[in-house]
């Protein structure tokens, strides 16, 4: 195997014991003509998962095994995995065994077709219980493809081939793993989605459900933060800002002209501390998108980084 090889496969793991030589011999098997490495990351499993991983690296020597010291989830797996990845291209895939590997070909030969930067899985014939899987995951697909903008059929699909540098720059936190999509395209990637194989569950449980859902929906908001205000906060806060200090102004002056003008009483009234509630709440929303704007300047400035990504320069 190269220093650098082709494909780096990352596969985030959770008391999968009895998956890990099964997926091993199927990579092995289907990825023969392919220089790739498979690196396996223990999510803190109870169970013997990186014992099962120890011992096939012993055999495998495109196999790399990382083990997280507790269990921190499945997105922190995944950015291990990233970080550590050594090929120009980078697949993550689940380790239940649902997906093939033999599907990585076809979206790698999809992505250098194309010249797309990512090429996102879609299961169109999925093999999960129709209800506690495919009912929550067809309600937080709809939100996700609503809310980002990004027409994917599939986020959740446990198939995503990448170019190495949108990999790598993705900053994943959270249950985010869901929204590689919209985090690529945040960064300026180009995405295309490829139908995949699905498989039916051979060991152990799902750790997927409906109650999984109302997390997706917290990180959903975090996602669209990040896609429209991350390099402008004061557009968010100082807009609904500016609204509510209109308002309430609006309103105390309305008042105060109806004191003047006809004598009208103004203690007991609600409006009176609506209105200045409103211009509180106006000048310190203002006042937060002023802070968060100077902290987008300080952390770009002081890190050196910028706020544009370039795919590629030609030329002398």
């Amino acid at each position: 195997m190269a220093d650098q090889p082709l494909i780096s496969i990352v596969v985030p793991l959770f008391r999968e014991e009895e998956s890990v030589p099964p997926l091993v011999a199927e990579v092995t098997e289907k990825l023969a003509g392919y220089d790739y490495e498979l690196i396996l990351v223990d999510d803190g499993s109870d169970d013997r998962t990186f014992a099962v991983i120890e011992e096939q690296v012993a055999i495998h020597p495109r196999v790399r095994g990382i083990q997280f010291r507790r269990n921190f989830g499945q997105t922190a797996a995944m950015s291990a995995g990233f970080e550590a990845a050594r090929g120009e291209f980078i697949v993550y895939m689940d380790g239940d065994l649902q997906t093939d590997p033999g599907d990585i070909p076809r979206l790698l030969e999809r992505l250098q077709k194309d010249d797309l930067d990512m090429v996102n899985g879609w299961r169109k014939h999925r093999k999960d219980a129709s209800l506690s899987r495919n009912l929550p995951s067809k309600i937080a697909n709809a939100l996700i493809r609503r809310s980002t903008k990004v027409y994917m059929h599939d986020y959740g699909c446990p198939m995503k081939l990448m170019r190495a540098d949108v990999a790598k720059n993705l900053r994943l936190y959270g249950e985010q793993h869901r929204f590689l999509p919209a985090l690529a395209d945040l960064y300026g990637a180009r995405i295309g989605e490829e139908v995949v194989s699905h498989r039916s569950r051979q060991f152990g449980e799902s750790k997927y459900g409906i109650g999984r859902t109302i997390r997706v929906l917290v990180d959903l908001l975090l996602v669209l933060f990040f896609q429209r205000f991350t390099d402008r906060p004061l557009q968010l806060f100082g807009s609904v800002g500016l609204v509510s200090l209109i308002a309430g102004l609006g309103i105390d002056i309305w008042l105060s002209l109806d004191k003047l003008l006809f004598g009208a009483a103004l203690s007991g009234r609600p409006m009176l501390q609506l209105g200045s509630l409103l211009i509180l709440a106006g000048l310190l929303l203002f006042g937060i998108g002023l802070i968060l704007e100077m902290q987008a300047r300080i952390y770009y400035e002081s890190t050196g980084r910028r706020h544009y990504k370039i795919r590629r320069t030609i030329g002398r």
